[in-house]
């Protein structure tokens, strides 16, 4: 049986559940269209920092984050179109403005869909008419995001799209990862390495991004907890950034449309024409070992 409640709490909170399978997914529209919390037969699937959270003027760190209409960053955060020069900060805007519940259903799955449609901020920017609507899904053990992307103006839209999921993970060390690739971007270093599946997850930092991947699937296993989790997504993902910090009890395996500065190099650069749409889809599938 599905469910979907929600608290009034600020800040408002959505909640979608599977009672068979014993999985709850919490999401947050005010604040990003943010889900917070995924658990499935009580383990938390994601990291949070409910502390950080709580304070709107820091970037929130777990969770799963929404990227749009850039993913990373830009060279001192400027796009650069049609002769003019806009500012975009890490990520884009997406994650950080309220998102509207346009519907919400429980007959085949648990699932709420939210909208985002340009403003006047969002114009100064990213000078394009969009709208955006994502649809989470919530059934058995999987979370399914489907999204549409639609330019309500009259010239052809660019864009890059990515969700940013920050798994929980305890012990690194005995983590094993699949990524359908040959070799990465070290995005702190600029350099590229070989990839033989080999990665040492107790450094420091990684932030590295597989832009040239052969998939459309990754996963990893956690033999701390037996938990294998498979992250999928449809063509318009070319992208596959993997983010994670020592002593911090994540692991990002993130879905990117294209790889940082795509809006102003044009690499993997994902465009919509005037007066359409595109859709898209990820899904993040958790399994025992």
């Amino acid at each position: 049986m599905y469910n979907i409640s929600f608290t009034p709490d600020r800040p408002l909170t959505y909640h979608l559940e599977d009672d068979q399978s014993l999985a709850r997914l919490s999401l947050v529209p005010g604040r990003g269209g943010l889900v917070t919390e995924w658990t499935v037969q009580g383990q938390p699937i994601l990291y949070f920092d409910r502390e950080r959270f709580q304070d709107p003027s820091l970037s929130v760190r777990g969770g799963i984050p929404i990227l749009f209409p850039i993913c990373g960053n830009l060279p001192q955060d400027q796009f650069n179109h049609a002769g003019k020069s806009y500012r975009l900060k890490q990520h884009g805007f997406a994650r950080d403005l309220p998102w509207e519940v346009i519907g919400q259903q429980t007959q085949d799955n648990a699932r709420l869909d939210l909208r985002l449609s340009h403003n006047d901020a969002t114009l100064e920017a990213f000078p394009f008419a969009f709208e955006l609507v994502f649809s989470y899904q919530l059934q058995g053990h999987s979370l399914r995001i489907e999204q549409r992307i639609a330019n309500l103006g009259d010239q052809r839209m660019p864009f890059s799209l990515g969700f940013h999921p920050y798994f929980f993970c305890r012990e690194k060390l005995g983590i094993t990862l699949a990524i359908p690739a040959n070799d990465y971007l070290d995005q702190k270093t600029g350099d590229c390495h070989g990839y033989d599946g080999q990665l040492n997850l107790t450094s420091p930092e990684l932030d590295l991004a597989f832009t040239q991947i052969s998939q459309p699937r990754a996963h990893f296993i956690d033999p701390d907890r037996n938990l294998k989790i498979e992250v999928s997504f449809s063509e318009l993902y070319q992208t596959l950034v993997l983010w994670t910090v020592a002593g911090k009890d994540y692991l990002c395996l993130e879905p990117w449309s294209g790889p940082r500065n795509a809006l102003n190099s044009g690499e993997q650069l994902a465009w919509v024409e005037p007066y359409s749409s595109r859709s898209a889809w990820v899904n993040f599938q958790v399994s025992t070992e």
